[in-house]
């Protein structure tokens, strides 16, 4: 069950808000990224349009995050039923979660994605409350999120962490649904609500930056 709070903005005019947008920001940055995998398991996937191309991306997609450090999640929706995620993209998962609400961040997954402050330890417990200071992990904000389907578990779950607060990166290459339409109604909502929609090639590209990274040659080969 989800144990956090959802996060909710105060901003009263968001469209303003994203207009006023860092430049910089509008660009994907690796050091601040995490790849959330969404239900790519085996006894659903035969029945999606166009498959085979949305799971071979994803699996680049997981590639290229560990070869940059960014981390990877996976759900898996009712794997008892619809069977696990490829071993292949599993194997390069931090870790996996397992759920029966449609939307992962209903499970905790945006727990994983933002960890709260971890306890201060030692000595420092025995200062003042107002001189104690908790140690914040490093925030990974940008959510590069794909899966399916995409108009029921990857929407839900990209639209609730757009609720909380989370920048979202919707990577279309990478994700489908039994039918086109449902597909292309899910990137159209998405879309609406705020997220980013990127390709696969997109990604690797604004996490390299330069032909001069040291990954670049590593990173090209996955995608060519």
């Amino acid at each position: 069950m989800r144990t956090g709070l959802r996060l909710r903005s105060n901003h009263p005019l968001p469209e303003l808000a994203q207009t006023l947008k860092d430049p910089l920001a509008m660009l994907l940055d690796a050091a601040e990224s995490q790849l959330v995998l969404v239900d790519y398991q085996t006894r659903l996937m035969p029945a999606i349009f166009e498959g085979p191309l949305a799971a071979a991306n994803a699996l680049r997609l997981a590639q290229l995050a560990k070869l940059m450090g960014v981390p990877v999640w996976g759900t898996e929706q009712n794997p008892s039923k619809l069977g696990e995620n490829p071993a292949d993209i599993k194997a390069l998962c931090q870790r996996t979660l397992s759920k029966m609400q449609f939307s992962g961040v209903e499970e905790g997954l945006g727990e994983w994605l933002r960890p709260p402050d971890k306890p201060v330890a030692g000595n420092a417990r025995s200062l003042p409350k107002h001189l104690q200071k908790s140690v914040a992990p490093t925030e990974r904000n940008m959510i590069v999120i794909a899966g399916c389907e995409a108009h029921v578990c990857l929407m839900q779950t990209a639209l609730d962490l757009l609720e909380d607060e989370f920048d979202v990166w919707v990577v279309t290459d990478a994700c489908s649904s039994r039918t086109e339409r449902n597909r292309d109604a899910a990137f159209d909502r998405l879309a609406g609500a705020g997220a980013e929609l990127v390709t696969t090639e997109m990604v690797a590209f604004e996490w390299l930056r330069t032909a001069e990274h040291p990954d670049f040659k590593a990173a090209h080969a996955l995608i060519k």
